[in-house]
């Protein structure tokens, strides 16, 4: 049987390296930071170029973290053009590539299965990287690098870790050096998928490599980590079934939908319920652009510093719907009912779950049911359909409900972000 080869390629510190090409500088020797500096200087870097990272400075960071005696320049996030030289720079794969085999991974991240290109090209898995590698930077000026794996995971372990350990940014990992090499690497945070949370669970039995993952009893892992147990145990033996094949022949059993904002600072009960009614109109116009209903409702609150654990929960609707004044009363339920009124607010999360296509709901005769009601929603739903012509067309910000006017109100300016960031 032939040896699968995959790669995962990462463009290198992707959005400081268009800002830095856009100035006709050097990511490598340019200390340049991206950031909305109107934040302050607790603004979180969204990107920091390659040169600065070279200086031991972490990407992320928020910007008063980055030593004073370092200087540098800052950049406004500019999402819209990351996406544009994004899509460019997938189309400059599918010049090699087949679509069927790359999976894009992040804005900046794909994998692909380079197994029958190596014969098409003739060129070892190193070569064909360094190729497409080259396209990109050739196209855009960004510099990649790249993980070459005999499976999804183990590319993806070797573009994360061995491939910052090599002067061609170019990792390679089987199962035979993964073992001879990672199997005693820490930090296991380092890993795929082994966040902080999994590694504090396997701390408690002593377990700080991915060889005391092997060594540990399974059945102790299946107890502690449940279903989740078997990718651990894969991944600790470099194991890994799946392959883009899978990935785009997988559908969902069920659709959810989510907004959620970390808001610009501590609110209280009455204006963080502004901002939710917001998120939940947000939601319904995007129900209605897809052509769904909901059948379920789901709402997390988190508050200032971590003070208390997050709040909130989920619930089943009594009907299927995608209208704001029926979605509206059952979140301020919700809401009402499990927040703390007394701490201050500094996340929100809404979701609407069990999605259906609004063809497929059929309405069941109700002897009880109330005409007016019936008519109102009827009316209601030409109304928001007539609300989302006009966003479509015009956009976001064309038309607003009359809370999203008060000082509180957060949509008119997260409208025009995109990821939460500056959008143009």
């Amino acid at each position: 049987m032939e040896q699968k080869i995959f790669m995962c390629i990462d463009l290198k510190s992707f959005y400081a390296s268009v800002e830095c090409v856009d100035r006709k500088l050097d990511p490598f020797k340019t200390n340049l930071v991206v950031a909305d500096v109107s934040r302050g200087l607790g603004a979180i870097t969204l990107a920091i170029s390659p040169a600065m990272k070279n200086l031991g400075i972490k990407n992320r960071c928020r910007l008063f973290q980055i030593p004073k005696n370092i200087q540098y320049i800052t950049a406004l996030p500019h999402m819209k053009k990351y996406m544009t030289v994004s899509a460019n720079i997938y189309k400059t794969y599918i010049q090699y590539i087949s679509p069927e085999d790359i999976h894009p991974y992040s804005i900046d991240e794909v994998f692909i299965d380079a197994t029958n290109y190596l014969h098409i090209y003739k060129k070892t898995p190193k070569e064909l990287a360094i190729m497409l590698m080259k396209a990109v930077f050739d196209k855009t000026g960004i510099c990649a690098t790249a993980g070459i794996g005999t499976n999804l995971f183990l590319a993806k372990v070797a573009l994360d870790v061995t491939a910052k350990h090599v002067s061609d940014h170019i990792g390679y990992l089987d199962e035979e050096l993964y073992f001879k090499t990672l199997s005693h690497h820490q930090p296991l945070t380092d890993i795929w998928n082994i966040g902080p949370g999994i590694t504090k669970r396997l701390q408690k039995y002593g377990i700080i490599d991915l060889q005391g993952i092997r060594d540990c009893d399974e059945e102790l892992l299946y107890q502690e980590f449940g279903v989740r147990a078997e990718f651990i145990i894969d991944h600790a033996w470099g194991r890994e079934p799946c392959e883009i094949k899978h990935i785009k022949a997988y559908k969902s059993k069920t659709m959810s939908l989510s907004n959620s904002q970390i808001l610009f600072h501590d609110y209280n009960f009455e204006d963080a319920f502004v901002c939710l009614k917001e998120m939940i109109d947000a939601l319904s116009i995007e129900l209605t652009e897809k052509g769904l209903v909901a059948t379920g409702i789901s709402m997390e609150v988190g508050y200032s510093k971590d003070i208390i654990p997050p709040t909130g929960g989920s619930k089943k609707l009594s009907v299927q719907t995608n209208l704001y004044s029926i979605l509206e009363k059952e979140f301020e339920e919700l809401f009402f009912k499990t927040t703390n009124k007394m701490k201050p607010i500094r996340k929100l999360s809404v979701g609407v779950e069990n999605l259906i296509d609004k063809t497929q709901v059929v309405k069941a005769a109700d002897l009880f049911s109330n005409v007016q009601n019936t008519q109102q929603e009827e009316k209601n739903q030409k109304i928001q359909d007539t609300v989302v012509h006009l966003k479509q067309k015009f956009g976001n910000n064309v038309i607003l409900r009359g809370f999203s006017y008060q000082e509180q109100a957060t949509a008119r300016i997260r409208n025009k972000l995109i990821g939460g960031h500056n959008g143009e």
